[in-house]
C-alpha cells in the first residue's frame, strides 16, 4: 500500500467519525499530506454583502525530524482552521488604521507549523506584514517556506525558525516589535507555558491596542488552559476577552474551568478564544523608559 493510499484511509477514517458518531476532529492531515483550504467569500471581513472569488490556498502538511515528533507539528489542527476561517475576529482594519502613515501593521504567527493563518491573513490584507514561525527544524521550516511560495505571499509572509525562550532578534525586522500575535493550538503541553510566555514578551509590542489572539483546543482539559492564563497574568499580561465558541456551530459561551458532565466528545465541539493584551502598568512603564531615552 502507498503512503499516498495510507493516508487517504487515515482522512477517511477521521471523516467518517465525524459523519458517524458526531466525533469532531482535532486534527485534519497527517504529515506530508496535501490539504486544500477555500475561503467562500474572502471580502466578508470588510463589506458583509460583498464576496468576491473564492481563494484556495494549496498546503503541504510538514513532518519534522524524528527527534521533534514530540512537537505535533506534522498535522493541521482544527484550531488553525477555525482561526483561519474567522480572521474577522481579529479586527485587523482597526489596528491598520492606528498605524502611522508609511508604518505597516506587523503580524506574528508562534507555532505555525504550516501556516494557514498567516497565509490566509496576508492574501486578505494588502497592507500588512506577516512573518510566520516554528521550531528551528529544517524539514518543518522547509515546508513552511514552500506554503509561503506556492500561494504567492512570500512579499509580504516570510517563513522563519523561532524557538521559544530564545532571542527574538532573528525574526524582528529593524528591531521593531509585533503589533499582533496569533497562535493555534500552542499551549496544550504545560511544561512549555514558561517559554511560551516569554517568546510572547519579547515579541510583542509595548502599546494599548498590541494583541495576542490565541485559539486553543480543549482536548487536553480545561485546567491546563487555565493555568497558562493564570502564568501570564502574573506575567504582565490581561485578559481583553475571553470565551468558548462551538466548531461547527455559532455558538459562544463564557470560559468555565469546569463543566459537569463534560466528556471528551463533548470538549472536541469547542474552542477556546484567548485575547491577551499587556496590562496598564506595564504599558505606562514602557512609556515611561520611552520618554527617558528621548530626552
Amino acid at each position: 500500500m502507498s503512503t499516498e493510499t495510507l493516508l487517504e484511509s487515515e482522512d477517511f477514517l477521521s471523516d467518517s467519525l465525524q459523519t458517524l458518531y458526531d466525533y469532531q476532529p482535532i486534527t485534519l492531515t497527517t504529515s506530508g499530506a496535501s490539504f486544500t483550504y477555500i475561503l467562500n467569500c474572502p471580502l466578508a471581513h470588510v463589506h458583509e454583502r460583498e464576496c468576491a472569488q473564492p481563494i484556495s490556498i494549496h498546503l503541504k502538511t510538514p513532518d519534522t525530524e524524528a527527534a521533534n515528533w514530540a512537537l505535533h507539528a506534522s498535522s493541521i489542527w482544527a484550531s488553525s482552521v477555525y482561526l483561519s476561517d474567522h480572521v474577522n475576529n481579529i479586527n485587523l482594519e482597526l489596528h491598520v488604521e492606528s498605524k502611522p502613515p508609511g508604518k505597516p501593521l506587523r503580524v506574528l504567527e508562534l507555532g505555525a507549523s504550516a501556516g494557514l493563518p498567516s497565509i490566509v491573513l496576508t492574501k486578505l490584507y494588502p497592507d500588512i506584514l506577516v512573518t510566520t514561525t516554528d521550531y528551528p527544524d529544517e524539514a518543518l521550516i522547509k515546508t513552511l517556506s514552500e506554503n509561503v511560495e506556492r500561494n504567492n505571499v512570500a512579499r509580504r509572509c516570510k517563513a522563519l525558525p523561532f524557538a521559544w525562550g530564545t532571542d527574538p532578534a532573528p525574526i524582528l525586522v529593524e528591531g521593531d516589535k509585533f503589533d499582533v500575535i496569533i497562535a493555534a493550538d500552542t499551549i496544550w503541553n504545560s511544561d512549555l507555558h514558561s517559554v511560551f510566555i516569554d517568546a510572547l514578551k519579547s515579541t510583542l509590542g509595548k502599546g494599548t491596542s498590541s494583541r495576542i489572539h490565541l485559539v486553543v483546543g480543549l482536548h487536553t482539559g480545561r485546567y491546563t488552559i487555565q493555568a497558562f492564563m493564570d502564568r501570564a497574568l502574573k506575567a504582565g499580561f490581561d485578559i481583553h476577552n475571553l470565551e468558548e465558541r462551538q466548531v461547527s456551530e455559532p455558538s459562544v459561551r463564557s470560559w468555565e474551568v469546569y463543566r459537569d458532565s463534560e466528556d471528551e466528545k463533548d470538549r472536541r465541539q469547542w474552542v477556546v478564544w484567548i485575547q491577551l493584551k499587556w496590562n496598564d502598568k506595564e504599558v505606562e512603564l514602557h512609556e515611561k523608559i520611552e520618554h527617558v531615552s528621548t530626552v
